[in-house]
């Protein structure tokens, strides 16, 4: 483990205290009276970039709850009058129906920006540290132990430039980079080996997708251009998400499935 991480050890040699959940919960609750307090007594351009933050915070929290409303509204239709009769009292009024303001493809933009998305794999198994890191022992006389090696399939970019060995703390090797992944349409019932573009979500945890890391039920982008698919506008679709549904370790390749 290392250093200064003194509190996680403790947690996992003796757990937590049995109210721990609770003083956490109440902390949490308490926290909006101590923000308020801290930005009334903050002063100058302190006090303008907390502000600046806070705000910020606050747009992006009414946007998310915006997003996850389903609204909706009246619209007319603009089919004409069935045939027959027609009471008096309803010559004037036009047909309404109810349809959803928001349209798919706005949905689908929405949806991706929280995060949330209609997956073939909703759970997986979660994957520990201990699973995906392998501990390297460096130094003179190996005592220290601050390295760890990925030992899951991972992706890096193009423009991927490694550190000095002596300060990377996160080793991937180069056998474990994958840049291609097989992904099927579920529509169009075919299996397309695609160029990747980047993890966009491992399950796991968000250091795995900082890292790259590709395990089973990670979203991962994938260029999609050759396929030829369109938008309502008529422009070309370039990059879309796919799940991955295998363990790509295990087989030695990435299969995954495109979210349409």
């Amino acid at each position: 483990m290392p250093q200064n991480e003194h509190i996680e050890l403790a947690q996992k040699r003796h757990g937590k205290r049995f109210n721990h959940e609770e003083k956490m919960r109440k902390k949490l609750a308490r926290s909006s009276h101590s923000n308020a307090i801290k930005a009334k007594k903050l002063h100058g351009l302190k006090a303008k970039l907390y502000n600046k933050k806070r705000h910020s915070e606050k747009i992006q929290m009414k946007k998310t709850l915006k997003m996850h409303e389903e609204k909706q509204t009246k619209t007319h239709d603009s089919e004409p009058v069935q045939e027959g009769a027609v009471p008096a009292y309803l010559l004037d009024r036009e047909t309404e129906s109810r349809a959803k303001v928001l349209s798919n493809m706005v949905k689908q933009k929405r949806k991706e920006k929280a995060g949330k998305w209609a997956v073939p794999i909703p759970k997986v198994k979660q994957m520990g540290e201990d699973e995906v890191f392998k501990v390297m022992q460096t130094g003179k006389r190996k005592k220290k132990a601050w390295k760890r090696m990925v030992t899951k399939v991972t992706y890096v970019g193009e423009d991927f430039t490694r550190k000095p060995p002596k300060y990377e703390r996160f080793i991937r090797p180069m056998a474990l980079r994958f840049k291609k992944a097989h992904v099927t349409h579920p529509e169009l019932k075919a299996t397309f080996c695609l160029p990747m573009i980047g993890v966009k979500k491992n399950p796991n945890s968000p250091m795995y997708t900082q890292l790259g890391v590709i395990t089973k039920g990670t979203v991962i982008e994938v260029n999609v251009s050759e396929l030829g698919l369109v938008t309502t506008g008529g422009k070309v679709v370039w990059g879309k998400y796919a799940q991955v549904t295998n363990h790509p370790e295990n087989d030695g390749c990435i299969n995954a499935v495109l979210l349409v």
